[in-house]
């Protein structure tokens, strides 16, 4: 099959939906696929910045929300004469819009279109504050959502809340297909850990826990920050790494400082996902301390599938997806989101009990090959397209 993947955001960019992309095209194509990618970063720059942008920020500072809205119906008006273009070019079978705001410029051409639900939209929005639960331009957001689903040949959805969230606001039965990681990159590296410790300038008798995610609210990113003291209590030398940029640096830089832990704070921002995997080998131990925020749980977290793929112990937050993902006490530890205590526990029994941690990991490498692998995800991909070509 010919196939366009396409999104009206950056691709590809720092995130979960660029290594999505990417690990995506990777499985389709190793099936015998051929695949290309088309997103608003394709868009002329000064289209990007003088006529989607600006003026978003603009109507921003007039109401909030209604420049978030804006922009992402002109990324929409961009995009959809980019799809148009491809199309005119190629054949293609089918197009997998990445959002809802895709799914309507994809609908533009006569290729069928599938489409991914990777999130909450409207609910997203009011958690990082873009938008205004209850105003007009939430509600806007949200019947978009409702029409982009029922437009759509086929649904796939990340996790299963997001497709009980779907049924539940359209009648519309989508698609679960969890998300999945190149398992052939990240791979456990372990026994270079010295080796990356001393490119990065880590000290070899630091026992590292890192924290691979954006440091947004919902992320739960101020909580290892809360945690540390005790731990710190317990193992002098230990460090928190944290790999991205968000609104919550500058909180959590405060924090750190108040609470005294500031010299076992690192904070990387934002870090290339080639050289992820390095960072994971180098650490001794992966946080992802998601929490609810404004509804919003985490979906099949893709730093927590990459963790384990990578054969380090993993403590993740129970919310969401990541109740899928891990099976704790076998393949990594729950904790309970926002539970400060719970999760300086959990981080200092990996440190007094590194060979549990070691159990924990290589089950997680065991259950990431056999359950998450691309290769895997692309053959189910594969049938949703044929089964959308039947429509």
């Amino acid at each position: 099959m010919k196939i366009l993947l396409a999104t009206v955001y950056d691709y590809p960019h720092l995130g979960g939906l660029s290594v999505h992309l990417t690990t995506l095209k990777a499985g389709l194509e190793s099936r015998g696929h051929e695949v290309d990618v088309v997103s608003f970063t394709d868009v002329p720059k000064w289209k990007r910045d003088g006529i989607v942008r600006g003026p978003a920020f603009l109507l921003n500072k007039m109401k909030q929300g209604k420049g978030y809205v804006w922009t992402l119906k002109r990324r929409q008006d961009e995009l959809a004469i980019l799809i148009k273009e491809a199309v005119s070019k190629k054949e293609y079978d089918i197009i997998n819009a990445q959002d809802v705001f895709t799914t309507f410029a994809a609908l533009e051409t006569n290729v069928p279109v599938v489409s991914t639900v990777h999130g909450y939209l409207t609910f997203e929005g009011i958690s990082k504050g873009t938008v205004i639960e209850g105003s007009p331009e939430a509600a806007e957001l949200q019947e978009a959502e409702r029409k982009g689903y029922k437009s759509t040949r086929e649904v796939i959805t990340v996790d299963t809340r997001i497709k009980e969230y779907i049924l539940k606001e359209t009648g519309v039965t989508g698609n679960m297909i969890k998300n999945f990681i190149d398992v052939e990159s990240f791979k456990p590296e372990i026994e270079r850990r010295a080796e990356f410790r001393d490119t990065y300038g880590f000290s070899q008798d630091e026992l590292i826990f890192f924290v691979p995610r954006r440091l947004t609210k919902k992320n739960g990113v101020m909580y290892p920050i809360l945690s540390l003291p005790a731990v710190v209590e317990k193992f002098p030398n230990a460090r928190v790494v944290f790999a991205g940029t968000g609104e919550m640096m500058e909180p959590m830089k405060q924090k750190a400082a108040e609470l005294g832990v500031s010299d076992n704070i690192t904070m990387l921002g934002a870090v290339d996902h080639s050289v992820m995997m390095q960072y994971y080998a180098l650490a001794n131990v992966a946080l992802v301390p998601s929490i609810y925020s404004a509804g919003v749980e985490e979906a099949t977290s893709i730093s927590a599938l990459e963790a384990m793929g990578s054969g380090v112990p993993l403590i993740a937050c129970a919310v969401g997806g990541l109740k899928e993902i891990v099976d704790s006490g076998k393949d990594g530890l729950l904790v309970e989101e926002q539970n400060v205590e719970e999760l300086s526990d959990a981080m200092i029994r990996l440190l007094e009990d590194p060979a549990y941690g070691e159990q924990l990991a290589e089950a997680g490498r065991t259950k990431i090959i056999e359950e998450y692998s691309h290769f895997a995800a692309a053959e189910k991909y594969e049938a949703i397209y044929l089964k959308a070509l039947k429509h």
